[in-house]
């Protein structure tokens, strides 16, 4: 990214009227690559989360006491077709709701921080 970016037009006008290589980096670089590093982080917060929960629905989890949410699901999931379906609802629906969370928190993100938008209302 900072490589595409750092032969940009505006990069270039920036050195060739004299701007120290910090202030390039400051001014131009940084501003254009935050953005799609925060959402980078956060869709692979909301990947990892979704990993861990099949891996531990699998049963390729921590140590017994140690609280999964695949686990619980796992364990609900087990008592479905018996009884009822109504454990399962929990722990799904947390996995669900904090995968998207972390999803919709990294799309603000990249609309607060997006210079190509900031002048748009």
């Amino acid at each position: 990214m900072v490589l595409s970016i750092k032969q940009e037009v505006y990069v270039e006008a920036a050195r060739s009227v004299g701007a120290s290589p910090l202030r390039t980096m400051w001014r131009h670089l940084l501003p254009n690559v935050v953005a799609p590093v925060f959402v980078l982080a956060s869709l692979s917060a909301a990947s990892v989360i979704l990993l861990e929960a099949a891996l531990s629905f699998i049963g390729a989890e921590g140590q017994p006491p140690t609280p999964a949410w695949g686990g619980m699901v796992s364990s609900a999931y087990d008592t479905l077709l018996s009884r009822n379906g109504w454990p399962i609802l929990g722990p799904a629906v947390a996995i669900i709701l904090m995968v998207m969370s972390f999803n919709f928190v990294g799309d603000g993100i990249q609309d607060a921080m997006d210079p190509r938008l900031r002048n748009v209302r």
